[in-house]
Formats: C-alpha cells, sequence, structure tokens
C-alpha cells in the first residue's frame, strides 16, 4: 500500500469570515485534518477528516466552529489535504 502524501496550505481569516471558509474546504474534499489557531498561533480546534464525511456528521464540529469564530477576531486555519497519487 503507498505512503499518502500530504500537503499544507495555511488562510488568515477574519472571525466572521472562518464558519463559511471551513465549509468551502469541506466541500471541496480531499482534506485530512483542519486546523485552526488563534492569533496567537495557539490551536483553538482540530478536525480530523475522513473520505465520505459531510453533512450531518460534520454539523456539530460546524456548529462549534460558529461559536469560536464569534470569539475570535483572526483565524489561521490549516488545511492538511491529500496529495494526489
Amino acid at each position: 500500500m503507498p505512503e499518502e502524501k500530504f500537503r499544507t496550505e495555511e488562510f488568515r481569516v477574519d472571525g466572521e469570515e472562518l464558519l463559511s471558509r471551513v465549509k468551502k474546504l469541506v466541500h471541496e474534499g480531499n482534506i485530512r485534518r483542519i486546523i485552526i489557531k488563534n492569533k496567537e498561533g495557539k490551536t483553538v480546534m482540530e478536525i480530523p477528516m475522513t473520505f465520505g464525511v459531510v453533512g450531518a456528521l460534520i454539523a456539530p464540529q460546524l456548529a462549534a466552529i460558529g461559536a469560536i469564530a464569534a470569539l475570535l477576531t483572526e483565524a489561521t486555519v490549516v488545511v492538511e489535504k491529500v496529495e494526489p497519487a
């Protein structure tokens, strides 16, 4: 079985943009993990993603992200994506 390769991307977003950005990333697919950090760089939330996890299964995490977004003025979203083989 070949070893999966990953790459990371980081996005700086305002707190109010956080939820919509995460929803968009989840919809794009091929994501292994999403990490949300505050402006000091501390991890606030980490969401492991597995293939096929969408809709109702991600709803509790999205609700939590909405609550976090209300508290953050600025956040960094770190996305681990699976590299195509």
